[in-house]
Formats: C-alpha cells, sequence, structure tokens
C-alpha cells in the first residue's frame, strides 16, 4: 500500500464520481484490497464480466443462469452492481472503502479498466476474482465523518456516494468535517431510517408470512407473551370473533376479551368496527387488530366505547417489539430481530 503522506490532492479530480465498495459482509476481502492495492467484487460463477454484452440484461440473464436459486428480486441489484463495476467506474474516479478491520475510511483513485483475475494467490483464500487497481490516498478514522456520510457509505456493497460526497473531498483535502455528532442532524435521519426499516420489515414479514388463519395464531401468541390466555377459533366461519382472551386459566373470570384479527394492509372502516363491537357483551371488551390502518370515522366510533380498542399496524409493532423477548422460537425465527443500540435524539 502507497504512503498516504506522500500523495496530494492534486492526484484527484474534483469532478470525478465518489464510488462506495464493501470487501464483503464481514470483510473478508481487507487484506486483498488494502496490500494489494485493489478493490474487487466477487461473484466468480459469472466468469470474466467483459465477456459479457455492455447491457445490463445481459448481465442478468447471466446471473440467473449461473446462479438459478438466487431470488428475482435480487437479480437487478446484483446485476447492476457487477455492470458498474466494469462499466461505469471509470480511471481516475474516487472510490471510498469502510474498513470493518480497523474502522477507518480509505480512500482511493482508481488506476486500471476492469480486469479479470485467476491468477493471483489471493483468489484461493478469499475469491473475489473481478477486479480494479486503486492509488490509495488517505486513511481517515470514521469519526470524522457526519452520520449521514456513513449511512450513505454503509448502504450499498457498491455504489456512487452523492449526497455526501463533499465530504469525501473535504477529508481528502486533509480538512476536517465541521459537524461535531451533538450538532449532527443527521443522527436523527439514521435513528429514524433504523426504526422505520425495522417496522417495514415486520409487517412486510407478517403480511406475506402469516395470511389469514396463521396470523390469528400470531395475534395469539402476543396476547399470550402479554399474560393473557387464548382461544383461538377454528378456522372457517367463526362469527366475526377470531380469538377470545382472558385473564385466568378457565376463561370464567372478566374481562372477557373478544378479538377480530385481518392479516391484509387495507384500510378498515366504521361498519367492520361497528359489527365486532354489536357482538361485545356487557362486561366484555373487543379487540380489533391489523396490519393495516384504521378510517377516521372508525377511529371516531372506538373513541366513544370504553371497552373496545383498535391496534393498527403501528401499534403492532410497538407490542411485537415490546414482548420481543417473551416469543417463542418459531415466531423468533419468522422475525429474527437483533437488540442494537442507536444514538438517542433530545
Amino acid at each position: 500500500m502507497g504512503d498516504y503522506e506522500k500523495l496530494t490532492i492534486d492526484m484527484v479530480d474534483k469532478e470525478a464520481t465518489l464510488w462506495g465498495i464493501h470487501a464483503g459482509k464481514k470483510g473478508e476481502a481487507d487484506a486483498l484490497f488494502l496490500k494489494k492495492d485493489c478493490i474487487a467484487i466477487d461473484w466468480p460463477k459469472m466468469g470474466d464480466l467483459s465477456s459479457l454484452q455492455p447491457f445490463r440484461d445481459a448481465f442478468k440473464s447471466k446471473l440467473r443462469e449461473v446462479y438459478p436459486d438466487i431470488k428475482s428480486d435480487a437479480v437487478s441489484t446484483i446485476a447492476g452492481k457487477l455492470f458498474r463495476f466494469v462499466h461505469e467506474m471509470k480511471e481516475g474516479d474516487i472510490v471510498a472503502y469502510p474498513s470493518k478491520r480497523d474502522r477507518h475510511i480509505h480512500i482511493g483513485r482508481v488506476d486500471g479498466s476492469y480486469r479479470y483475475d485467476l491468477t493471483d494467490e489471493s483468489i484461493q483464500k478469499v475469491g473475489y476474482p473481478n477486479r480494479r487497481a486503486v492509488t490509495w490516498l488517505r486513511s481517515v478514522p470514521r469519526t470524522h465523518f457526519s452520520q449521514g456520510a456513513l449511512h450513505e457509505i454503509g448502504g450499498a456493497d457498491m455504489g456512487q456516494i452523492r449526497d455526501y460526497a463533499e465530504e469525501f473531498h473535504v477529508v481528502l483535502e486533509g480538512k476536517e468535517v465541521s459537524r461535531p455528532v451533538t450538532t449532527d442532524d443527521t443522527v436523527a435521519l439514521i435513528v429514524e431510517d433504523t426504526e422505520d426499516t425495522t417496522r417495514d420489515f415486520i409487517i412486510k414479514r407478517l403480511a406475506q408470512e402469516l395470511k389469514g388463519h396463521p396470523f390469528e395464531h400470531f395475534v395469539a401468541h402476543l396476547l399470550e407473551a402479554m399474560g393473557y390466555r387464548t382461544q383461538v377459533s377454528p378456522e372457517g366461519a367463526d362469527g366475526g370473533i377470531d380469538i377470545l382472551a382472558h385473564k385466568d386459566e378457565l376463561g370464567f373470570e372478566p374481562p372477557i376479551i373478544k378479538v377480530q384479527v385481518k392479516s391484509g394492509e387495507d384500510s378498515f372502516g366504521d361498519p367492520v368496527v361497528s359489527a365486532l363491537y354489536g357482538k361485545v357483551g356487557q362486561g366484555e371488551f373487543g379487540l380489533f387488530v391489523t396490519l393495516g390502518t384504521f378510517t377516521k370515522p372508525a377511529r371516531n366510533f372506538a373513541n366513544t366505547k370504553s371497552n373496545l380498542r383498535l391496534i393498527d399496524g403501528n401499534d403492532l409493532v410497538d407490542l411485537v417489539l415490546q414482548h420481543y423477548d417473551q416469543f417463542d422460537s418459531r415466531y423468533k425465527g419468522l422475525l429474527p430481530l437483533k437488540r442494537v443500540y442507536i444514538p438517542g435524539v433530545l
């Protein structure tokens, strides 16, 4: 690896495209990048990418051919990454690599066209035959960048950096980014984005994997995690009551909660909510749970009833996150969540 201190900003075209790239999910190609002065991507079954027609569809077709088990919604993403690496990245472009090993951002200049290399001894250890030569210019701790810049560079395996490109150019010039972490407004955006991504994942997974009766069993399990005992109605006609929930073992002691469950992501109005309430007797409670939403008239109706509660998709996610530790392995497998710490935003 070159001596960063001897390289100057004069070696960089300020109009050059700035790319972010990763060295694998666990940083397995880190040594290859930094010791061999290159960047690289894997997908070895694709062969020499320069032999493909210079069209994205050609890359997609080859990807489907050699990786038939790949999910269809991932084909465009992966093919696009490979295409950009070969045809859109140019000599003189700038590349930023966030190393998981030393927690530095390494910034370099692309100095070679695409090459397919099976001769290097590192191929046997880490693979990554698709390569480009790089002259590394600077290595800077991650703490020199705003959270927004770190989020953008961490968001994709290989893609163009646009929103925070100026920060990387400032760092290349040997200057510091003047944005203290205590006033970095991007922190709030990252936290919000993380929360939104988690919520979207939970709702999408439930909607796709637990349609109809299985979703009723999930809601029953959630209620049990909250301390209730439940009875799920048999599949089929249930008179509009999918679950009976109660606190005592036999289900005799009030309150008895009558639950209606909808696994769709539609918006439910006053008629269906009123229909549920019509089945709630004196001393009983009604609960309507959906992955979707409720119309304003439906909510207005529920607000007038002290023994009726509506839980939409967002409310359901709140309860899932609150009681996740009490879930059994089946539902933790369905919703694999990991507890992480993120910055608190005051």
